[in-house]
Order: structure tokens, then sequence, then C-alpha cells
């Protein structure tokens, strides 16, 4: 994607997500530029008690906005909701209406953390009983006999061993066809490898955000695993958005291409590598329509190294 002209590609475009190129989960051919639904069942901020739900006209018109757009990889989970809304509810109403979705359409979802009925924080899912149960809601709630994609989400550093091995046997069984994993170590990642394959890692990385995971990105391209960013739009935002101030170089990047900061941070994400999937989440029709742009922004080398020096700059 890199080239030595400008290709302008402004806020207000709205370019098909073939753009962005294509990477392979497992068997699953995705298109680059994919959709986050953790954004969709509220406004504000997302993963809190007092979430506003969101228009539910709305959500569904974005949903189905973006496969228009040409987007067929989404992410979600089944603790991605608010009062009255359930992204995966919310992804089955829009995009599989009469029982059956679009047949090039991956849905990835994950599993690990809990949430009860209030909204509140719960245990984390462990045991083997635990994570079934979770794959079993995701089923249920996006009305499918199987996952393309179940992403283990990990908290700290210990050993993933006996909830992978219990995903695996579920993809045994035909309920999962396809492992991730999210928010792990290399150490992690490679003793999940020795149990069942990984076709993608997601962790937090995005301009400015862990420029010491480089080495990681590059090591998951040579395995063939996708690497997956999650709030490379939002940064140290994270779950209430985009707040910090961008910096100069990023500005002078959406300048000279008549873009957002958002899409060049989504342009510079998908530079990283072929194996880059964006996922960025939106309820709104606008921002998704830029955010599906940007798979078409091409950066030159030097735009490149200005925003390699803002990654490492923010460290």
């Amino acid at each position: 994607m890199t080239t030595d002209t400008h290709a302008h590609t402004p806020a207000t475009t709205s370019a098909a997500a073939t753009a962005s190129g294509t990477w392979t989960l497992g068997d699953l051919t995705v298109r680059r530029i994919g959709f986050g639904a953790m954004r969709l069942p509220q406004t504000g901020e997302a993963l809190v008690e007092n979430a506003v739900p969101r228009d539910r006209d709305q959500a569904i018109a974005v949903l189905r906005r973006a496969v228009e757009l040409g987007v067929n990889h989404i992410d979600t989970a089944a603790f991605y909701f608010s009062p009255l809304r359930s992204a995966n509810e919310l992804i089955n109403s829009a995009l599989a209406p009469s029982g059956r979705y679009p047949d090039d359409l991956v849905i990835a979802t994950k599993v690990g953390p809990a949430r009860d009925a209030s909204g509140a924080w719960a245990a984390h899912a462990r045991t083997p009983e635990a994570l079934r149960g979770q794959v079993e809601e995701n089923l249920r709630q996006l009305g499918r006999d199987h996952l393309d994609v179940v992403n283990l989400r990990v908290l700290g550093t210990d050993s993933v061993a006996e909830r992978f091995g219990a995903l695996a046997e579920l993809r045994e069984a035909g309920l999962i066809r396809h492992l991730g994993l999210s928010n792990v170590t290399p150490e992690q990642l490679e003793e999940a490898r020795r149990i069942a394959p990984v076709v993608c890692v997601q962790n937090m990385y995005g301009i400015g955000v862990r420029p010491e995971y480089a080495e990681f990105v590059r090591h998951c391209g040579e395995l063939g695993i996708a690497f997956v960013p999650f709030y490379a739009i939002a940064a140290a935002g994270r779950e209430s958005g985009a707040t910090a101030a961008e910096p100069d170089e990023v500005l002078a990047v959406a300048a000279a291409h008549g873009a957002s900061p958002a899409q060049v941070r989504l342009g510079w994400t998908l530079h990283q590598g072929p194996h880059l999937l964006a996922i960025p989440g939106t309820g709104d029709l606008g921002h998704l329509e830029a955010n599906v742009a940007a798979g078409a922004l091409e950066l030159t080398t030097e735009e490149l190294g200005l925003l390699d020096s803002a990654h490492h700059g923010a460290a």
C-alpha cells in the first residue's frame, strides 16, 4: 500500500472495503477493514452499567451499511451490551433477518470477560464449563450453530493452557471454526499454538500505543497469524473513545490527504503489514463511511516515517 504519491481520501468519501485488501483467517477470507461492535449498543462510553442505549434503528442501519460497503469481518462479544441493547442481537436482527447471514460474512467473538444482567463486571470465565457457557450464549444470541472465530480474552500473564484447551475441544466438537487470542503475550501465544491453531491475535496497538509490540506484530505475520489491534483510533481513550490531542505528525499527514486523524490512524495500522486487520467501531453512519474509506488511504515512505516518530515519541 506504500506509494510515492499522495492519494487524497477525504473524510466524506465512501470507499468500499475492498480497497483495503484481504487476509485469510484459517479458511475464511476477510477484508482488512472490518467493524467492531463494542460501541454499537450505546452512545458514549462502552461497557459501563449506566450506558445510554443507542437508537435501535440507527444501530441496525449502521450494520447494514457496513455490509453494503463490503465489510465482511465483524468483531463482537456477548458482553457488549447496554440496557435494552445487545451487540449480538443487533447483528442477528440486522444481518440475518430471514435466518441466514451473508455467505461471506465472518463474525468473530470473544470469551473470558463476563458481566451480570445489570452490566456490572462479574468473575472472568476460567473453567471449561464457564467458557462453554459463554460460547453457547454467543451461539444463541447470534442465531448460529457454530461460531466463525472465538478469541480467548486473557487477563494477566498466567498459563492459558486449560482455557485454550477447553476452546480447542469445542472446536473439535464443531461449535467453533477457528480460534484466536486477545490481550496476550508472545509466550501465551506460543503456549496456545502448541494446543491448537491460532488464526488471530487481538491486542491493543496503534500510533503511540505499545510501540514495544512491533516485534510481536511482525512475528505474528511471519506465523501467518492476523494481528487485530483494538483501540487503534481511541488509543488511551479506550472505551471512552478518542480523547487526547492528536500529535502534530498525525495532523500534518491528515491535512496532506484531506483526511481525518482517525483515518490516518487506521491507514497507519494497515501499513504495518498485510496481516493487520482493522476493526474500528462506531454507531454513526458518517463515521462508518469514513472508517471504511481509510482502507484506501496510501501513505508515502516519508509519511510513514513521520507517523512512526509519533508512535515511538508517545511511548
